[in-house]
Order: structure tokens, then sequence, then C-alpha cells
């Protein structure tokens, strides 16, 4: 496919973007705007539009493509990425019905405030510095497992510089969520997940298409093949996939990397009241299946198509290109765009509710924002400018950092350590909610390092000379680590004070 269509076809999307951000933003620009959106978002907005924060781009083109996978002498991944989907929605219904209450008793505008209440000050600024540090991390790794893949097959054929390819896009993220922040992101995030929704269904059919068949029959050839494989009972110990794993890893994943995070909770935190915010986590959790769902059956139909047209996957050197090879390259022009706005939306919709979230974060925690007699001083209003391009500027630096060291496995483990870190939240919080215990304030900063530090040094030196393979259920043992340390150096119960809540 010409790289001319698919460019011409990345700046509509991007004017439509800017159109978007123009009238959200108009007459209302302020703090309260960029944070909560007033809390007066419509929560089937925000439930739709929460799936193209939640499904990233590397979501769009790894999940789809990780089914064929199989670890070293084990049977191929197939659909076991549903039993994690699963441990998913879970953890979605415990955040409606246990976090959210909390925050919006305490009419939160950062959740990491209720650490300050509860625990103490250092707690608080560990908390909100890990959700900086593991976010920044995160979520410059998807932009650039995508930019590689717009790189690849867009920018390559006229030599533009991945630095230029980064720098335009978190320039366009920028433009459209200066003004309106969290107000503008609910509309273009609603707008994006349906692109994204469109471009998976509309690629099933693509897929169907070119293998002669009806989307019936493909389904039915989805469900008939070995793909369709769900549930792994069979060796807990030696693999990562098992069932409970899954479920379990799955569940405190979703808890701690939503529920304790700025980004998904924010826009929850955007509507006028808690039965509005559940219905929106329920509605966006029975979303969120359905489309996982259709991403498998991609995934399967991709690999059926790759057979039936000789295409060789080791040639591609790794499954996450399998997508957008057949997309770009087999399937014609309709196809090509498709592919491209659902891998644009479900990219861009994570990264700007990302920058949103940091800003958020940064002016609340750590320069007191809502402790100002005016949040919406139009001083507060130009400082909030500048930290908001200043995560701009240090995610840039991050992904080209990224680029530079240029070795799969050396980035994958930055990423990993990054998910490490969300395991002292999920103590954290933990051990607030569940304990009327206090915390020696001062030892947390350590504790929120030692944990993962110690669960890291496990997984590289003890559990290789085992029979034992960690899977999701890492970020379990990482926080129950911190909740024992929390508990071993308690000083004793806390105050009716801090118990107020």
């Amino acid at each position: 496919m010409s790289p001319i269509i698919l460019l011409s076809f990345l700046v509509v999307y991007f004017v439509i973007l800017l159109g978007v951000s123009y009238f959200t933003s108009k007459g209302s620009a302020d703090n309260s705007t960029f944070f909560v959106a007033n809390r007066n978002s419509k929560w089937y907005l925000v439930a739709f539009g929460m799936i193209g924060t939640a499904l990233s781009g590397v979501t769009f083109i790894s999940v789809p493509g990780d089914i064929g996978n199989a670890p070293a002498g084990l049977d191929p991944n197939n659909f076991s990425y549903f039993q994690f989907v699963l441990g998913n929605a879970l953890g979605f219904v415990i955040i409606a019905y246990v976090l959210l209450p909390l925050y919006y008793r305490m009419n939160l505008t950062s959740i990491y405030t209720y650490l300050e209440e509860r625990l103490g000050y250092k707690s608080y600024k560990s908390g909100a510095m890990i959700f900086l540090v593991s976010r920044t991390i995160g979520s410059a790794f998807r932009l650039y497992l995508v930019a590689i893949v717009l790189q690849r097959y867009i920018f390559d054929a006229w030599n533009i510089p991945f630095f230029v390819t980064v720098s335009a896009c978190l320039l366009l993220i920028w433009l459209y969520t200066n003004k309106g922040g969290l107000k503008t992101i609910i509309i273009t995030d609603t707008l994006q997940t349906t692109f994204l929704v469109l471009a998976v269904i509309l690629s099933i059919y693509f897929m169907a298409d070119g293998l002669g068949i009806t989307v019936i029959e493909a389904f039915e050839k989805v469900k008939d093949s070995s793909y369709s494989k769900v549930f792994i009972w069979e060796n807990l110990l030696g693999d990562t996939r098992h069932f409970w794993k899954h479920v379990i890893g799955g569940a405190f994943v979703t808890i701690a990397m939503t529920g304790l995070d700025q980004d998904l909770m924010q826009k929850n935190l955007s509507m006028k009241t808690i039965g509005e915010a559940q219905k929106n986590m329920m509605t966006f959790t029975s979303i969120f299946i359905v489309i996982n769902i259709f991403f498998l059956c991609v995934g399967a139909l991709l690999y059926f198509y790759a057979d039936a047209n000789g295409i060789n996957i080791a040639d591609l050197g790794k499954s996450d290109y399998l997508y957008p090879e057949i997309a770009l390259r087999h399937l014609g022009l309709l196809p090509g765009i498709v592919f491209m706005m659902g891998l644009t939306a479900a990219t861009f919709a994570t990264t700007d509710s990302a920058l949103t979230a940091l800003t958020t974060s940064y002016c609340v925690d750590f320069l007191g924002f809502n402790k100002k007699e005016n949040p919406n001083d139009p001083k507060l209003v130009k400082q909030r400018n500048i930290v908001h391009m200043a995560f701009s500027v240090v995610m840039l630096l991050v992904i080209l950092l990224f680029h530079v060291i240029n070795d799969d496995s050396v980035v994958s483990a930055i990423f990993k350590i990054a998910g490490y870190t969300y395991g002292p939240l999920l103590g954290l919080f933990a051990f607030g909610i569940l304990t009327k215990r206090r915390v020696n304030d001062n030892l947390v900063p350590y504790i929120c390092v030692l944990a993962p530090l110690f669960i890291w040094l496990l997984t590289m030196y003890v559990l290789p000379y085992t029979s034992y393979k960690i899977g999701f259920e890492l970020i379990v043992y990482n926080g129950l680590i911190t909740y024992l340390l929390l508990l071993i150096t308690s000083p004793g119960r806390a105050s009716e004070k801090e118990l107020s809540h």
C-alpha cells in the first residue's frame, strides 16, 4: 500500500481530533475542566471511551499475533489470554464496588491523596511518584512499539527519521489535549473507540473475504480450530498460562494498574455520582470482554490467512508484525486504511489519556493545586500547561532511549520493571483499606523500593533453578511483600481521624 495514502489518512484523522478539541475546550479551559471535566461527564460516553484507553496499540497488534506463539516445550498460546481477560473482569468489579465508593466519599481529584490522609505524607508522595514513573515508562513503551510499525510501513519510504515521527505524534497529542484535558479526551476517546471497534469488526470481514468464506463461516472455522482452546488446567507450577495464574494475576493487575492508577480512575471521578461511576465500570467491563474475543478471533484468522497464502511468519521477525503485514501488504487499500484507523485510535487514546493523568497527578500531588484558594487561577492554568508540555518532552526522551537501545529484550525488561512498581501501590492501598494500623511513614519509600527489588532478585536468581514459572501473578507477590513489610514495621493502631473515611 502506498505510504502517501496512509499518511493522508493520518493527517485527516488528526484534523478531526483537533476539531473536537477546539469545540470541547471553547469557553472553558480551566483546571477543573482539565482535571475532572467539571465532574459532569456522561457515564455511557466514559464507559465506551475507556475501551480505547484500556486497549493500547500494543494490544491491537500483539494479542492477535500472540495466539500462535508457544513457550518452549509447550503448546501454542491459542485463546488462553481470555483467562486473563476473565481475571480483568473480576478486578473491574472489585474496583467498582470497593475502590470507587472510597474515592467518591473523599471527593478526590488525585486518588493518591487517599494515601496522605490514611497513611502519611511520605506514603502519599511515594504512591504518586510510583504512578508517575510507571505510567511514563509504560505509555512510552506502548507508543514506541506502535511508532516502529508506523515508521516501517509509512515513514521509511521517505527516509524520515524516527525522531521526527515520534515528535510529530506527541506534538499532535499535546495540541488536542492541552486546553480541554479530560473534557476533550472523553469525547475524543469515544470517537477513537468507535474507530477501534469498527477496525476489529471490519478486519474480521476482510480476512474472511480474503479466505473466500463468510463472516459466520469464519467464526465457525475459528471455533472448530485448535486456536479456540481457552482453558489450561495442567502444569500449575511450570506453565505461566495456567487458569489460576491468569485469573488471579489478571484480577490483581487490573486492581493495581487500573483501580490504583490515576489514568483510568480520573475518568471515573469525572461523573456526578458514585452510581453513575459504577454503571460506567460495569458497562465498560461487558464491552471489554466482547472486544477481546473479537481480537482473539482476528488472531486466528490471521494465522489461517498466513497459512493459506504462504506467508512465513518467521521471516517477519516477530508475530507483532503479522497483523500489519497482512493488512497493509496483502488485503488491499480499504483493509489497510481500516487497520491503520484501529491502530492509531488504540495508540492515541492510550497516550492522550496518560499525558493528562500524569499532568493531573503532578499538579495535584506535587504542586498542591487542590490546596490552593483558587485552583483555576490563570497563573496555575499556565503552570499546568508547562507541566503538560514537560511530560510530553519526557515521554519523547524515553521513547528515543528505547530506540537507541534497540534491543527488544532490554526494552521489554525496562517495561517489566515499571510493572514491578505497581506492586507497592497494591500493598499500600491494601494496607490502608484492610487494616486499622498505622505505617512507619519514614520507612515507606524504602519499602516501596525493597519489595520489587526482592521480587526481581527472586525471579532472576532463584526461580530459574526451580520448576515454578511466574506469570501475571507476580504483582500479587510484589504487593504481598509490601503489605507484610508495612505490617511488620507498623508502630500500632491508626487514629480515628486516619480511619474516618
